[in-house]
């Protein structure tokens, strides 16, 4: 079989795949290198999702990336307006001409002796398998399962005369204009989803099995339109990110040293946005602020809706499927002609990619993380995955910088290789500190990460930018050949 070599080959054209070809081209010029992306368009999470209302959940000016200024007025911003902004990055700086649709990576093998990773690809359009070859390999697949979300098994289904849908599997013949619509589900794409189906829908019932924190912010951000207004697009918007960069991590910090205060505070703001109704007691969690992601509203929407008598919110566990919708386990009944199982995601780590090191496969949940990028005894992979606590472009920028910076050294002193090796006497920890569902379905196959640093995934922007910009990369666990 026929190997295409490269020295860089990134996996995954979405936000972060995008933003790390930049950064490559940018400060490794002389490297080669492909983008390898399983489905037929760019963009990621922001093409595959193609539900009602699809928006960000953090603001642009910090999920947007470093070197591209985010000019919409709308500081959260729908789907559509985000995917364009990475085409167009894409575009813009020559990116889409390096990209190979329809190549999913399923396997990736490194040897040792002749320090390069061999890389098996499903060409989509042929089905056959491709090779490539690579001296340094970059995951930007994120972390969850883009084939299929996570539904639970509900008993009855096959009674229900109406439709179910999971929002990632979202077409645009659903129909739900004057229908009876259930959303299962209290998250980011539940909280999405609500207020824009009620627009159309006869009405809309939020089905949640335990309340969840929201906060509700400016879809605009005022400070940011009139900074643009008045400086050079640029300035505005690097004053506008660590505006935002430092009021997200504060308020982080509030939450977890203070939850008690946090928890006043958010359920006040919800309590008044409601304007004091009995449905307050839906907003009401169990679990400390930031033990679980904030859910953000632009402007209030879903609030607005409920005060207007098109959504409403019920908190309880399903029995059963009806043929006309579901029975709880109180004992009601909520009809329903369209239900959408808003119930989460699946993490797949690396895209399900895998991996061989000298003949040995790797198990994921076997390494640990260091410095949140790579995994013990792997060489010369990185990966980019973001923030759960701040916007997920943040990490990624300083991921690649870091990868572009690693690899100029190596070319630098000669070095072919560099792995982290593994301290067995630091203690071993969950990779991500969450109840969330979709984070305890799936910490088991996932890498771990130390008590200390390197082996710390951090969580902390500030904190990641001395670690990853300028601490050095020879240390005693990174090992270089």
């Amino acid at each position: 079989m026929e190997t295409t070599h490269l020295d860089v080959l990134i996996v995954g054209a979405g936000l972060s795949g995008i933003g790390a070809a930049y950064h490559l081209q940018t400060k490794c010029p002389r490297r080669t290198y492909a983008i390898l992306e399983g489905r037929e368009r760019l963009g990621g999470t922001w093409d595959l999702f193609r539900y009602p209302g699809i928006r960000s959940d953090s603001d642009m000016y910090t999920l947007g990336y470093s070197f591209r200024p985010w000019t919409n007025a709308k500081a959260i911003a729908d789907g559509p307006s985000i995917l364009a902004y990475v085409r167009e990055t894409a575009e813009a700086y020559g990116i889409e001409k390096k990209i190979r649709y329809q190549h999913r990576v399923t396997r990736a093998s490194w040897s040792t002796a002749e320090a390069r990773w061999t890389v098996d690809v499903l060409d989509g359009a042929s089905g056959e398998t491709v090779r490539f070859s690579c001296s340094f390999l970059f995951a930007c697949a994120g972390y969850y399962d883009y084939d299929e979300g996570y539904t639970p098994d509900i008993a009855g289904r096959e009674r229900f005369t109406g439709r179910v849908v999971h929002p990632q599997k979202w077409t645009p013949d659903i129909d739900y204009e004057g229908k009876q619509v259930v959303v299962i589900g209290s998250g980011a794409t539940a909280m999405t989803l609500v207020p824009e189906l009620s627009k159309k829908a006869a009405h809309v019932t939020m089905l949640q099995r335990s309340p969840t924190y929201i906060m509700s912010a400016p879809e605009s951000d005022k400070i940011a339109n009139w900074l643009r207004a008045r400086l050079p697009s640029k300035a505005a918007y690097a004053i506008t990110r660590w505006k935002n960069v430092t009021l997200g991590m504060a308020f982080y910090q509030y939450c977890r040293r203070f939850p008690a205060g946090a928890k006043k505070l958010l359920v006040g703001q919800v309590k008044k946005a409601l304007r004091g109704s009995a449905e307050d007691a839906h907003f009401t969690p169990t679990y400390n602020p930031w033990d679980q992601r904030l859910c953000l509203v632009p402007d209030g929407d879903l609030f607005k809706s409920m005060r207007d008598g098109h959504v409403s919110v019920v908190t309880d566990q399903i029995e059963s499927f009806t043929e006309t919708g579901l029975r709880l386990k109180s004992g009601q009944d909520l009809p329903a002609d369209l239900v959408v199982t808003a119930t989460g995601l699946k993490l797949k780590f690396l895209g399900g990619v895998t991996l061989e090191v000298d003949g040995k496969a790797i198990e994921p949940s076997k390494t640990m993380t260091y410095k949140g990028i790579m995994c013990s005894g792997v060489p010369n992979l990185a990966f980019a995955i973001g923030y759960t606590n701040a916007s997920w472009t943040l990490k990624c920028d300083l991921t690649s910088e870091y990868v572009c910076r690693l690899l100029n050294y190596m070319v630098a002193r000669g070095y072919s290789q560099c792995c982290p090796r593994r301290d067995a006497q630091v203690k071993e920890e969950p990779l991500l500190d969450f109840t969330s569902g979709y984070v305890q379905r799936s910490i088991a196959e996932l890498p771990r990460q130390g008590s200390v640093t390197p082996w710390k995934l951090h969580q902390n922007y500030a904190l990641d930018r001395v670690l990853l910009r300028h601490a050095p990369l020879e240390d005693r666990v990174l090992q270089f050949s």
